[in-house]
């Protein structure tokens, strides 16, 4: 069965994205781990470098605008919705021109700036308290037919300035850091494969088979997305199609419930297929008997990188991108 991570790391339920779930994932995200810096002032707005700018917002072009949007209060007892997965991820979803969604606005600004899991946590309890507490529909249209989800992230970041009045800037933060390297410089895992070397992400996956003793080479049945499958032994197989190390970096800080962030640092670029097989620090009790241990036979996760992707983390210092924001008000009328 698919298997969700303990509460603090809710936002990692791994289930194939749908729209519904995902926009519920992203709602929980927001709600009860993303945080922000928050100015009570005002200051002018400080403007990124071309050195700063993500480069994906680089490659995604220019300032963009919805045609038309509307934003309205969400109604209690409304399920949350979405045609888009609203995380970090590139999970693709056949979007169309149409944007809709509904969760708080610190899910809306997680996903316009395509932020990780440490800089959704920064200092969130510091907004007011109307942008954590109500929930907005927002439906919108862009002015192309075909968007990819990163011309959508730049619609939605046009949306916060023009009606919620937002203004952001980025801060670099030395913090200390978790580096992702290879174990032996350009030698990979077993299981850490260029994604080139696999099936392409149309191919029907056969669903995973628990009875089987032997773990599956590829049982993602969805590309650009992460998840876990519960296994034997009180362990779980992670896995991940098409994926770039830095996304999967970010997953190891949820995973591990590290004090720092995860920094890829393994030099690897383009995408990768990815499995791992180990018993996860929420599977392990606090408090063992001799019995309970030689029930746990897996691998801990640390050791799972380094025997099956060829990956390992070492402390380090590096800086870090902090969204500060500047600015905010409720929403304009539609």
């Amino acid at each position: 069965m698919l298997t969700p991570v303990p509460r603090h790391c809710s936002f990692l339920w791994v289930t194939v994205c749908s729209p519904i779930s995902s926009a519920a994932l992203a709602a929980a995200v927001a709600l009860s781990n993303a945080t922000y810096l928050w100015a009570q002032s005002a200051p002018p707005p400080v403007l990124q470098s071309s050195q700063s700018i993500p480069t994906w917002q680089k490659a995604a072009g220019g300032m963009m605008e919805f045609e038309v949007a509307s934003i309205h209060p969400t109604a209690l007892g409304t399920r949350p919705h979405s045609n888009v997965d609203l995380s970090a991820e590139d999970l693709a979803l056949p979007l169309g021109d149409r944007f809709s969604a509904a969760g708080a606005l610190g899910m809306y600004i997680q996903f316009a700036y395509k932020l990780s899991v440490f800089q959704d946590r920064a200092a969130f309890d510091h907004l007011p308290k109307w942008a954590t507490a109500e929930i907005f529909d927002i439906e919108a249209k862009a002015p192309k037919t075909d968007p990819t989800k990163d011309q959508m992230r730049l619609m939605m970041q046009s949306l916060l300035a023009d009606r919620f009045k937002l203004i952001v800037h980025f801060e670099s933060h030395d913090v200390p850091v978790m580096d992702l390297v290879l174990v032996q410089p350009g030698k990979l895992g077993l299981r850490l494969r260029p994604h080139s070397e696999g099936p392409p992400c149309d191919a029907k996956i056969p669903p995973v088979d628990s009875n089987s003793p032997k773990i599956p080479d590829v049982w993602i049945p969805v590309c650009a997305t992460t998840q876990m499958h519960d296994w034997a032994s009180n362990t779980v197989i992670l896995g991940s199609r098409n994926t770039t190390m830095d996304i999967f970096a970010n997953y190891i800080y949820l995973i591990e419930s590290l004090e720092r962030p995860v920094v890829n640092q393994t030099g690897l670029t383009g995408r990768f297929d990815i499995e791992a097989n180990f018993t996860p620090p929420w599977k392990i009790p606090k408090e063992q008997s001799t019995e309970a241990q030689l029930d746990l036979t897996g691998s801990t996760f640390q050791e799972a990188l380094k025997n099956d992707l060829g990956l390992k983390l070492k402390t380090a210092h590096a800086p870090i991108q902090i969204l500060v924001i500047d600015h905010i008000e409720q929403p304009s009328p539609n």
